[in-house]
Order: C-alpha cells, then structure tokens, then sequence
C-alpha cells in the first residue's frame, strides 16, 4: 500500500474533501484499484458519517471515479433534484434493489431507501417518501435467513445517531416498529461482525449497548423511547445505564 494511498485513506475516513483533492491533484489515479477494491469503493465502506461524504463522492466522480452501481448516484450524493429526475425518468428505480459493503446494517438486497437511510441522507429520504417509495420495503434475506429488515433498522442504531432524524420521518410515514427478524447480521465483513438474532427496531436499537457498536447510552435509549412512542407503547423509566459501573 503506497504512502498517497495511506494518506486517502485517512481523508475518506474524517471527510476531508480538501485533502482529498490535494492527493489527487498530486497525481494518485482514482480509476486504479487498490488490493482489488476501487477508491469509491473504499470510501463507500468508510466507518464515518457526516455530511461531508456527497462533496468526498462527488469529487471522485468528477476526477473519473464510477460507482459499481450508478442507479446509488443520486441518493448517495444525497441530490434529491436528480433523484426526482431519474424516477421521472424510469419509476422502476424505487424496486431497485442495490447490494454494498456496510461497516453496520447490511445492504444486501436493499432498496434506494435502505441506502439513504443508512447514510442519513434526510433530504433523499424525504424525496424517495414523496416520490412514493415503500417505508416498510424489506431487503433480501440471506441462505440463512438472517436480514430481511426494513429501512427503518438502519436508523435505529447509526453513527453518531446521524440517523435519527431519518428515523422520526419514516416513522411519521407509517413505518413498522413491530417487524421481528429471525436475526441480522451487524458489520458483515469487518472485524466486529455480530450476529443478533430475533430482533425488532426496538431491540435492535438498544443493541447499540454492545461495545463493538461504538453507541453512546443516551442515544440508544433516546432512540428506543422514539420507537416505543410510535407504537403506542408506554415509556417505562430507562434509568439502567449498564455500561456506566465500567468507568467506576
């Protein structure tokens, strides 16, 4: 692995359009894969969340990148005008299904809004919502019969909590806190890949407990108090924070 590359890396990581572009501009070749993965490709499976990622994507693009599948453009660049205009253009986009490396919930099977859901992309959420996209859309399952979720799980436990606001707006469309999976399968490929079996949004989003979920308890609990409201479920007190005798 070369320095530059090394040094891409660490930009894709924090979001660093400006150092982005000053390894490029230096000469790195962001059509050449690198130990058999592409740098978009690298940049799609990055750990981080922010808004910074459309400037990182579309900066690549312009320097020649291409997406492995170019029907995630526009949500990924989370461009809600280019999302209309491409269902304009074809309405079979919102049944697409899209397959990718996730450092969290898989996106296997996943449609246009399991992707923004992930990302956080609040402003293609509400677009793909108008545009009529199914809120309670189930990705594939696998030989196992793991997965199968909704978008809604990838808002339940996100970086950072990015996601929650998506969460609130789905939610508000009618989206299902109810549906139990026989299990799904948490950072498939990556080094804290976790099976967790028979689980709910609810559950799932007080999953984020676990170590290798990197939540913060406030958030988990914020979350599963959103989810237990939408059901019309009554709010016990949630003051068992069961992480916080470690620190002692």
């Amino acid at each position: 692995m070369t320095t530059a590359f090394s040094e891409l890396l660490i930009a894709f990581e924090v979001h660093s359009v400006e150092r982005i572009r000053a390894i490029l501009d230096a000469g790195f070749d962001v059509k050449r894969p690198v130990e058999g993965k592409t740098p978009v490709t690298y940049l799609l499976e990055m750990y981080f969340r922010s808004d910074r990622f459309p400037g990182c994507l579309r900066l690549l693009l312009d320097r020649g990148a291409a997406l492995d599948d170019p029907k995630l453009e526009s949500v990924l660049l989370n461009d809600p005008g280019a999302l209309e205009a491409a269902v304009k253009r074809d309405r079979t986009l919102l049944q697409h299904r899209a397959s990718l490396a996730s450092a969290f919930t898989p996106l296997i099977g996943a449609t246009l809004l399991h992707v923004a859901a992930e990302y956080g992309n609040l402003a293609e959420t509400e677009k793909l919502l108008a545009l009529g996209a199914d809120v309670n859309a189930r990705a594939a399952t696998d030989a196992h019969g793991m997965n199968g979720h909704t978008p809604l799980f990838h808002t339940v436990n996100s970086n950072a909590n990015r996601s929650a606001p998506v969460m609130k707006l789905l939610l508000a469309n009618g989206a299902r806190t109810d549906i139990q999976l026989q299990g799904i399968t948490w950072g498939k490929g990556f080094q804290w890949e976790t099976t967790c079996f028979d689980v709910t949004p609810i559950s799932y989003a007080q999953l984020g407990l676990l170590p290798q979920m990197h939540r913060t308890e406030h958030d988990c609990y914020e979350n599963v108090k959103a989810l237990l409201q939408a059901s019309g479920r009554a709010i016990p007190p949630l003051e068992n924070i069961p992480n916080r005798y470690l620190a002692k």
